[in-house]
């Protein structure tokens, strides 16, 4: 059963900075409600309230709402229309598709003066002979009547037979009643019959539990056999029992039964078990924890809230640099940021970021900033003294000569020397280069020829010494 809690009222006000005392519409459909309670104390200024697509059997504690101008009960088990006397400024009320069968007491709005609007289609009044001509003239101060509006001269018409109307009124609802009773009676059998059967099915499934107790008890000594056959009996269980489920699943809903507020009651609390099977078997079946390190110690790249990322590193500043593209209007204090020797690790909001890193890294000089504009996070990770980086290396082709044997005795031989001759002058001659000026005359003098090399007799080179292009030069 739900209740209309000061928590409840407050998270619907939030158009009203969560202020009930002042507040003057508030929306509370589609919350399961049963009772309406605390409203007229809490919410005196109310204006407008929407309870539509509850389950409110009755229209109760709203006569202090002096305020209150427009109401809503649509789609609830309301039978009796009461208790709004106090409610002086109501102008519109909507009472569509509930079980109101009592069409004489609409007549309790009379006091509501300012009323104009009424909805009461999809009520069993609302099939009534002579309805629409009984509720003009009950309440002369509507307009509209189910989104119809009253002219006069239908209210004049409805005003002329308002005795004849009232009595056949009187005996439908009298009709009513009685088909109510038997309904209910029906469903008072039909729910005991239900609670014998379920609980016969609890006593046979405890019997059943015994058994298998005393089962267990008398095969201990072949256990292995034992655990095979309650495996296969198991799943043969589990699937009767899935299959019994299904069965009553289509039974419920298949099963034609009457519009009534008990029949909603049961449809809802149907649904409201299976919702509650449903959280039992998640509690019981917890979600796997992400693996981030295995057990034979490797480190596993995780990406679980789906960012975008890149990772780079900086040559000349010896860093690596990871760039995480976090959501830009996400506040920071949703991040923790783990940076270890070999891995980086980022959780946002819960969900796990994790990279392993290309090189070892110094997690005492890292550094974690964000930007302002576009939310990014980036952590430069210096790289641990004496990492060596790795270059990569081109092998080149190696030339052999044609005569392998002679190069391997000169090898064996000793290494072979050059010999210059020390007489060869090795001062640069700048007459090539400069070009001077002949006093008296107004013309430049040519440069004077460089002296001729000297003598290939004189040079110095043995005459034994060849210059073999396949020989590759000696370092």
């Amino acid at each position: 059963m739900v209740y209309i809690t000061e928590d409840l009222v407050r998270r619907r006000s939030e158009h009203n900075e969560c202020e009930i005392f002042s507040l003057e519409e508030v929306s509370l459909h589609q919350q399961d409600i049963e009772r309406i309670e605390h409203l007229d104390r809490w919410c005196r200024d109310l204006r407008i309230l929407y309870l539509q697509n509850n389950l409110v059997p009755r229209m109760e504690n709203l006569g202090r709402l002096k305020k209150l101008e427009y109401l809503n009960l649509a789609l609830n088990n309301i039978e009796v229309i009461e208790n709004l006397e106090g409610c002086e400024s109501l102008q519109k009320l909507d009472l569509t598709v509930n079980f109101i069968g009592l069409l004489s007491s609409v007549e309790s709005l009379r006091h509501n003066v300012h009323l104009t609007e009424l909805f009461l289609v999809g009520n069993p009044c609302a099939d009534f002979q002579g309805y629409r001509q009984y509720v003009v003239a009950a309440l002369p101060q509507l307009k509209w009547l189910d989104g119809t509006e009253i002219s006069r001269s239908e209210r004049i018409r409805a005003s002329q037979g308002l005795g004849e109307v009232r009595r056949r009124v009187r005996q439908q609802e009298e009709e009513h009643l009685r088909r109510r009773a038997e309904e209910k009676e029906e469903e008072h059998l039909r729910r005991r019959a239900e609670e014998k059967e379920e609980e016969h099915l609890r006593r046979r499934a405890e019997e059943k539990e015994e058994e298998q107790q005393r089962r267990r008890a008398e095969e201990k000594e072949e256990e292995q056999q034992r655990r095979r056959a309650e495996e296969e009996r198991g799943e043969g269980t589990r699937r009767k029992l899935k299959e019994d489920e299904d069965r009553r699943e289509k039974e419920f809903w298949n099963t034609p039964c009457s519009f009534t507020p008990e029949s909603r009651l049961e449809a809802h609390r149907h649904l409201e078990e299976k919702r509650r099977a449903k959280e039992k078997v998640k509690e019981k079946k917890p979600r796997a924890s992400r693996t981030l390190i295995t057990a034979a110690g490797r480190i596993m790249n995780v990406n679980e809230p789906k960012l975008d990322f890149s990772l780079t590193e900086d040559e000349q500043n010896n860093t690596i640099v990871l760039e995480l593209s976090v959501y830009r209007h996400m506040d920071t204090s949703l991040m923790d940021v783990d940076v270890q020797p070999t891995y980086a690790r980022v959780s946002v909001k819960g969900k796990i970021f994790q990279m392993v890193l290309p090189a070892e890294v110094r997690p005492d000089g890292s550094t974690a900033l964000r930007s302002q504009t576009t939310g990014h996070l980036v952590l430069t990770m210096p790289r641990a003294e004496g990492e060596i980086k790795v270059k990569k290396i081109v092998s080149r082709p190696i030339r052999r000569s044609r005569s392998q044997p002679e190069d391997d005795k000169r090898k064996a031989a000793g290494p072979e020397r050059l010999e210059v001759d020390p007489g060869a002058s090795t001062a640069l001659d700048l007459g090539s280069i400069v070009r001077c000026q002949i006093a008296g005359r107004g013309s430049l003098e040519a440069p004077r020829a460089a002296p001729p090399p000297p003598a290939a007799a004189h040079s110095g080179f043995s005459d034994v010494f060849l210059d073999d292009p396949d020989v590759p030069p000696l370092i």
